[in-house]
């Protein structure tokens, strides 16, 4: 799929005391362990297991699905979508994801987007549904970690592309970017300090 835009950002989108706010609060739930797709309760994870997993993903979340945040970015994520030219129909979102990337954590090459839709019969938010759209916030005031860039790849949908750019707009604090969530990105390791950020994904039937 060949689009004229691949992410489309907002700088300094959200305040600094929303951001702060975010994170005390999510500093205040009890945190887990990040995984990958397929793994559904990650205090099952032996000690291999968790080995293999952090050749992939190592990173701290808690989630979040009070309405307020919801509030706050859906416009956002309405513009972008429209700006943007992809006009994808969505019609949910899933529950928040506050990330906690501490030094030497990150996240590697990964899509967030599944060629099958969720097979969730009691849950129709999400039941015959894929992820469209993800959402990342930048919590984090850049001076309070070195690392953990955000980085996409684009090798698979255009090859015309460069392969990999550093989306350098969400650096600063506050700032959001959206994409399409079957393009690759990862977050590169943290070198100092701590990166908090707040991810959302968001859901539609399809595409046809």
């Amino acid at each position: 799929m060949n689009l004229e835009y691949y992410y489309w950002f907002f700088p300094k989108a959200i305040p600094d005391h929303i951001c702060d706010e975010l994170i005390r609060y999510g500093l205040q739930q009890k945190e887990q362990r990040g995984v990958t797709g397929g793994v559904k309760d990650p205090s099952t994870l032996k000690e291999e297991q968790i080995k293999d997993l952090k050749k992939k993903r190592d990173s701290n979340i808690v989630w979040l699905a009070e309405n307020w945040i919801y509030k706050e970015l859906h416009p956002f994520i309405h513009s972008a979508n429209a700006k943007a030219g992809w006009n994808f129909e969505w019609s949910s979102s899933e529950a928040c994801q506050f990330t906690k990337y501490e030094k030497g954590q990150y996240y590697d090459w990964h899509s967030d987007s599944w060629k099958e839709p969720y097979n969730k019969p009691d849950d129709p938010m999400s039941h015959g549904k894929i992820r469209k759209l993800s959402v990342t916030l930048s919590l984090s005031d850049e001076k309070d970690y070195k690392g953990g860039e955000l980085e996409f790849d684009f090798r698979n949908l255009d090859p015309d592309k460069d392969s990999t750019r550093i989306c350098k707009e969400i650096s600063s604090k506050g700032s959001m970017v959206i994409f399409p969530s079957f393009v690759w990105h990862r977050i590169k390791p943290v070198t100092q300090g701590s990166r908090y950020s707040l991810v959302i994904w968001n859901l539609g039937k399809l595409f046809k």
